[in-house]
């Protein structure tokens, strides 16, 4: 089946965080203005339709009429085991298989499981917020092991200081982003082997947020770390079919944890949880079904970013961006125009009424940039870059 994801499907009324939540979205402090002519490209979910065997499976659910509680079948840990053993040559078993109804949740639930109040964990700024707050949300101290910027804007990892701090006597955890956003650094095989074994050595546990594995570049290759490391005693990998299906509103988040000890002590401290009826249809038919659709989104969201950077390139070459090796974030350096992040935001925000996220948000590191999610049909990418660019010509 051929998709058409230039197609503008009206999100207006559905819920949405993106499209119905203005108010919600002004509480938070992402902006001041919010009405029914703004461009939301702030959050990591698509407003691309969905593969169609996955939406047969949403009807065949909801004409049963009973939406009870559920059970894991065979068939949901298959789908799971059959998907990452194709696509990454990565064999779980199905005893490793921790179901949770979202990957922030996981995260908080890691963290209370493994560390002590005022325990030091690494994370690597700029960095998708909640890492931050899972870790000064529950009491623990931030190690910022910030990633390295050369004047090309490629990140890679101060391994140097990554050392120093996992070998500090509080340091218990490491929270892993890879691919990683907002970045877009797909970190290569050697990178994460090098980091697992600084972890082991000094006894620091890593929980690796994997959930745009899936989302990656045509000529990327995206390695999990229990495949780099080729280990897994003190790992903890996230994964998800939230980002690359765009379900995140099923809320399904599968925790691989092969070491029994951890695996025990992580389900104890979530408690028990039970998916819906309509995460674990979803589930199997992505799995199953969803492949063909996910090699066209991803052959879409190459062309986006594409035309994405070569817009910018033409109409506003100060601003520095590169294609990320994954994800479907871009990571726009403003600094070259010389005005204040505030003024950036104003001019985007308020005068061109596009909703981004602020680079301040993932840390100090980011507080020249702004972060925009591109997936969405290329016409409203267009659109919102032609509206940005009408507020700096006078910069330009």
């Amino acid at each position: 089946m051929k998709y058409n994801f230039d197609e503008i499907v009206n999100r207006r009324n559905t819920y949405s965080v993106k499209w119905d939540g203005g108010q919600l979205i002004k509480e938070m402090g992402l902006t001041d203005r919010y009405d029914e002519a703004t461009i939301p490209l702030f959050t990591a979910d698509m407003d691309l339709p969905v593969p169609q065997p996955l939406i047969e499976a949403l009807h065949k659910t909801v004409d049963h009429r009973i939406y009870g509680y559920s059970i894991f079948p065979d068939e949901y840990y298959q789908s799971i085991q059959q998907w990452f053993k194709k696509r990454h040559d990565w064999d779980i078993q199905k005893d490793e298989i921790v179901y949770s109804p979202g990957t922030v949740h996981a995260l908080n639930i890691a963290v209370r499981a493994f560390t002590n109040p005022g325990d030091g964990i690494i994370i690597q700024r700029p960095v998708y917020p909640p890492f931050t707050a899972s870790v000064e949300g529950n009491g623990r101290v931030v190690r910022n092991n910030a990633l390295l910027c050369n004047i090309e804007g490629y990140y890679t990892i101060d391994f140097e200081d990554f050392e120093a701090k996992a070998k500090e006597v509080n340091t218990k955890m490491f929270i892993l982003c890879n691919p990683h956003n907002p970045t877009g650094r797909v970190f290569t095989k050697d990178e994460l082997k090098r980091l697992y074994d600084i972890c082991l050595e000094h006894d620091v546990i890593i929980v690796a947020d994997e959930i745009h594995g899936d989302l990656i570049r045509r000529n990327q290759t995206f390695y999990p770390m229990a495949k780099a490391a080729n280990h897994s005693d003190n790992l903890i990998t996230c994964t998800a079919i939230n980002k690359t299906f765009n379900v995140a509103g099923l809320h399904c988040t599968n925790v691989i944890i092969s070491n029994p000890e951890l695996r025990k002590t992580f389900s104890q401290t979530m408690g028990f949880q039970l998916a819906s009826p309509f995460t674990i249809a979803a589930l199997i038919a992505v799995y199953n079904e969803g492949e063909e659709w996910l090699e066209q989104l991803k052959e879409y969201l190459d062309d986006t970013l594409e035309f994405t950077r070569s817009f910018l390139s033409e109409k506003m070459p100060r601003v520095k961006v590169e294609i990320p090796e994954g994800t479907y974030v871009m990571w726009m350096d403003f600094s070259a125009y010389g005005i204040t992040p505030e003024e950036v935001h104003d001019r985007i925000y308020n005068r061109a009424n596009v909703l981004l996220e602020d680079g301040k948000m993932f840390g100090e590191e980011g507080k020249e940039f702004q972060r925009i999610c591109i997936s969405s049909p290329r016409p409203l990418i267009k659109e919102a870059l032609e509206r940005i660019v009408r507020e700096f010509e006078d910069l330009n």
